[in-house]
């Protein structure tokens, strides 16, 4: 196998080969760092691995590093004095399981442009900032891709993943092979393979995996098509194409569902018709074909009340009411938590053998708020009162617990809430969540008839209203804000101005942009 220049300078200069791992929990980011350890010290090389711990995907990955010294530049055959931990600038290779932590990478100053190498994969494992965000916290992978492409001597990049679950087995191996194939190492396939057989860790898929990510780690070294890689950005947009073509089959099996197609066809402007569709299968999913005809009924209304039929309006109303009246509560988490597909998806995370058992155990926390909606709404209504029963529930859920859920007890239990679907309409939180769409849509209908543009902000401005918990609460109270703002300011606020008063409401969620935009624009 030939070598770079940069490895044979490395070994030329009796500099140790520094490389960094940036791995994510159940990846074997450890076991790639001792196939690495394995590898060098197999043939003839010092070999040190350390780590720093990390928190997975929630903020960040476990760093392992590795450095490789020959011990013929060992003087007197004594061992070297070897890094504890990578340094900014001072990296020559760099492993990344998942895109952001290879941006991580670069934002640390791990990726050097005359030095580092950076393999990672493209695929995405959103972290629990782009995940809490109030509005689309998602980091563009392009951006991502071009930063890391810009700020590395080389980048060598496709979705490991995908490469890993074909192989069964995981990106550990994938990236272990892409950096065989990358050629900047002073080692063999045979050698590299052979570390991975002498750790007789999943030994024929590891080897696959290995076989797999060395082949594409070659073709795109040998690519430099800048449209070929490109092509490796993940495209969600045409995910969407093929899921609504899904719906169409989905939604056609039964009378009552043909009933809403045909009204969707007779009724509903051509140009919307993908998302009502896709609308309506949601809604099917979270309740009912009856709650579906409701979201037909209330578009239609507002068609009726629109004085033209203004696209862009109509096709971004039909896709927040249908994400409104999908909310979340306790009963939709129980109703997706007790679903084959979520345990067969676990088993498939994690590897299981046919007949392996696995326990799954879920962390519930429930506020006395998120109780009091599911109920009956009379009852509901009294039992958020403060008094003795109020104030016994908050404190016996303020500790919220742990629950096997793949245990009958447990299973049982979100079984029976999930199936409280049927009650749905008679809760506390479905006449709340009704009086507030119809208040929203009603905006949006008499605004339509002389400003479009300020209708398309309002109908926006439902982005705010997501999740549970606080963290509805949260967006519902700037939701309320921006709504009162439009009542007082019903007939001289202009599309521009609401707009920024939303971004403001989405930058932050304790609000101190949103009040500070309202200070600048005098709005109150």
């Amino acid at each position: 196998m030939p070598l770079s220049n940069h490895s044979q300078l490395t070994t030329a200069l009796n500099q140790p080969i520094k490389i960094a791992i940036l791995a994510m929990g159940g990846e074997g980011g450890g076991v790639l760092a001792d196939w690495l350890v394995t590898l060098g010290e197999e043939n003839g090389y010092f070999a040190q691995t350390t780590s720093v711990p990390g928190v997975a995907q929630r903020t960040g990955a476990t760093i392992y590093y590795v450095e490789l010294f020959p011990v013929a530049a060992g003087s007197g055959g004594s061992a070297p004095v070897l890094a504890l931990m990578p340094t900014a600038g001072d990296v020559d290779i760099v492993l990344a399981s998942e895109l952001m932590e290879a941006g991580r990478a670069v934002q640390r100053g791990f990726v050097t442009p005359d030095r580092t190498t950076l393999i990672a994969s493209s695929h995405r494992v959103f972290s629990m900032g782009e995940r809490s965000a109030m509005g689309d916290g998602r980091v563009d992978s392009g951006v991502l891709i071009r930063q890391s492409r810009q700020a590395a001597l080389r980048f060598i990049y496709f979705d490991m993943a995908r490469v890993a679950e074909k192989s069964g087995s995981v990106i550990s191996a994938v990236l272990f092979g892409a950096l065989c194939g990358a050629e900047i190492l002073p080692f063999t396939r045979h050698q590299f393979e052979a570390a991975i057989i002498k750790k007789k860790v999943g030994i024929t898929p590891s080897l696959q995996a290995f076989s797999l990510g060395l082949s594409r780690a070659q073709s795109e070294a040998k690519s430099s098509s800048a449209g070929k890689m490109a092509s490796e950005t993940p495209a969600p947009n045409k995910k969407s194409g093929s899921h609504n073509s899904r719906s169409h089959n989905t939604l056609s099996h039964n009378n009552e569902i043909n009933a809403l197609l045909l009204h969707i066809r007779q009724k509903i402007p051509p140009c919307i018709h993908d998302i009502v569709i896709e609308g309506v299968r949601r809604l099917i999913d979270y309740q009912d074909p009856a709650y579906a005809r409701l979201y037909l009924d209330r578009l239609q209304k507002l068609i009726k009340q629109a004085v033209r039929q203004d696209e862009p309006l109509l096709g971004e109303t039909a896709r927040h009411l249908a994400l409104w009246m999908a909310y979340e509560d306790t009963i939709r988490v129980a109703d997706l938590k007790t679903r084959v597909g979520r345990f067969e998806r676990i088993k498939q995370d994690m590897r299981t053998r046919v007949g392996q058992l696995i326990e799954i155990k879920d962390f519930l926390h429930p506020r006395m708020a998120e109780i009091c909606d599911i109920l009956p709404a009379s009852f509901g209504r009294w039992l958020s009162r403060p008094h003795v029963i109020n104030r016994l529930l908050e404190k016996l859920l303020s500790r919220g617990r742990v629950m096997t859920t793949s245990s009958i007890p447990g299973y049982l239990l979100l079984y029976i809430l999930a199936h409280w679907r049927r009650m749905r309409r008679h809760t506390l939180r479905f006449q709340h969540e009704t009086v507030r769409i119809e208040g929203w849509l009603w905006r949006i209908g008499v605004v339509a008839k002389r400003d479009p543009d300020l209708a398309l902000e309002i109908a926006q401005c439902q982005r705010l209203i997501k999740g549970y918990g606080e963290t509805h609460a949260r967006g519902l109270s700037h939701f309320q804000t921006l709504m009162a703002i439009v009542d007082h300011h019903l007939h001289d606020l202009s599309p521009a101005s609401l707009r920024q008063l939303r971004e403001a409401a989405l930058a932050d969620e304790q609000g101190d942009q949103l009040r500070a935009c309202q200070r600048r624009l005098s709005l109150y």
